[in-house]
């Protein structure tokens, strides 16, 4: 029997594509670089996860988890020939503890599905990616997601307690626990955010946030990006901290309010979205901060949303900004890297200067917050040369974060766009005792082999002599 017909036999052949246009499919995340795909699997169970891990141990072939496939850094896109565990119907909520504020749930659960079937009971899942309408729970434990509002919150990894998942060897562990500050090793931390390097999730304790009792989202135009930038600093150097504050530039918001005509302040330089919750005299007092300081920042237009439906629109356009580029170009190219708020100006001017160095178009959206820039190249791949010179711009504006004294992601993760730029951040002993770890869960290499860490990581051996 080859791979295929094992797993044929275990699976049946709807849930096994290997067929020559699903490997073309599956052969790509949102990002820009293709894999090559022996076959895609679609286990529904934990227990045909396993299976799958040991078959493919027996083939010697590497393993690639893959949820919604919406991720930007190539992450579940294979390197060498590699199978595809795709979790998308592993999608239940198994499990619901209203009065410890937890959930068991599956790892291909969309993100924000799991809100809206906690709507009823008042509460939500954090973690908001932009991409919510499609990412899955376990894509965001992969790369610790963010989003617009864990400005307030915090990513992915404070919202797990516990993962359930399979070893490189096909045996099924569960790392954290229902306590939130179990004793020992702090595995939990270590899985979220490894990119699937580690095992595959099969299922996770998500920790529940209520909702809040009052809310309020203002929408702010400023003259120039950089007003916008000094409204936020001022912002969170009175004390305030929002829910979220997130920055758009101009033919950012001119793409957004042509795709989804939310009354964006198109003549704006930058448009600041800011939202505050708690209680009706917390979000009245944080309103009263925000305006104060966008006024003092030369605001040309204040604008609070009036009822919950205008704030869905406005959010609407701010998560649909991704795909509002393709009125521009049929591609695009984004980073995330993450920069000091006092260093958000000299950045962005430094970015923008690239792309016109390089003759690329910009649009730029970020969680202006806590820093996490969001620079993104419009273009088109089919034209010669150019996605080599995209992406040469993108190296030198992850240089120019890192310069800033920032950091190369996030939430997007490492995956095959950073992997050669993690020397510009961790020394070779960082390196090497991130590759140790990774072998004390996958001592064979099998799990999405030649992702975040560059090759040579592994550079001294158990005495500490140098490789």
């Amino acid at each position: 029997m080859t791979l295929i017909d094992e797993l044929i036999a275990l699976l049946g052949p709807e849930r096994v594509r290997h067929h020559p246009l699903d490997l073309l499919v599956f052969s790509k995340d949102a990002g820009v670089t293709t894999g090559d795909v022996v076959a895609a699997v679609l286990p529904e169970t934990a227990q045909e996860v396993a299976a799958v891990v040991r078959i493919a141990r027996r083939y010697e072939t590497p393993i690639v988890p893959r949820g919604a496939g919406t991720g930007l850094a190539g992450g579940a896109v294979p390197v060498s020939p590699g199978l595809l565990v795709v979790l998308t119907r592993l999608n239940e909520i198994h499990d619901v503890d209203e009065v410890g504020l937890t959930a068991w749930v599956g790892p291909g659960l969309i993100n924000l599905d799991l809100s809206e079937r906690l709507e009823p009971l008042g509460l939500h899942f954090a973690p908001d990616p932009s991409s919510q309408q499609a990412c899955t729970i376990g894509g965001n434990v992969g790369t610790n997601a963010g989003g617009p509002h864990c400005l307030a919150d915090g990513t992915t990894v404070a919202h797990i307690y516990a993962a359930e998942m399979v070893t490189a060897t096909g045996e099924m562990v569960t790392v954290g626990s229902e306590a939130p500050d179990q004793p020992g090793l702090d595995l939990r931390a270590v899985v979220v955010g490894s990119e699937g390097t580690l095992g595959i999730v099969t299922r996770v304790l998500v920790r529940l946030t209520q909702n809040a009792p009052d809310v309020a989202t203002l929408l702010i135009g400023f003259p120039t990006i950089e007003a916008a930038a000094a409204a936020v600093s001022g912002v969170i150097a009175s004390g305030l901290i929002p829910a979220a504050l997130e920055i758009m530039d101009q033919p950012m918001v001119k793409a957004v309010e042509n795709f989804v005509h939310a009354g964006y302040p198109t003549a704006a330089g930058a448009v600041l979205l800011a939202e505050v919750t708690g209680t009706a005299d917390t979000v009245a007092s944080g309103v009263d901060v925000i305006r104060s300081v966008s006024e003092t920042n030369d605001a040309i237009e204040i604008r609070v949303a009036t009822d919950a439906d205008e704030r869905a629109l406005l959010w609407k356009g701010r998560k649909g900004a991704f795909g509002a580029v393709a009125q521009a170009a049929p591609d695009y190219y984004l980073h995330d890297t993450v920069v000091p708020r006092t260093a958000l100006v000299e950045v962005m001017t430094k970015i923008y200067e690239i792309g016109d160095r390089y003759e690329l178009q910009m649009l730029n959206v970020f969680h202006a917050g806590d820093g996490n820039l969001h620079p993104l190249v419009a273009f088109d791949a089919k034209e010669p040369g150019m996605l080599d010179r995209v992406q040469e711009a993108a190296t030198e504006m992850v240089r120019v974060s890192i310069d800033a004294g920032g950091s190369l992601s996030g939430e997007h993760g490492i995956g095959l766009e950073k992997r050669g730029l993690m020397n510009l951040v961790f020394s070779d002993i960082d390196l090497d005792a991130q590759a140790r770890v990774r072998e004390a869960f996958d001592d064979a290499g099998m799990m999405n082999p030649h992702k975040v860490l560059p090759e040579g990581s592994r550079c001294f051996d158990a005495k500490g002599v140098r490789l």
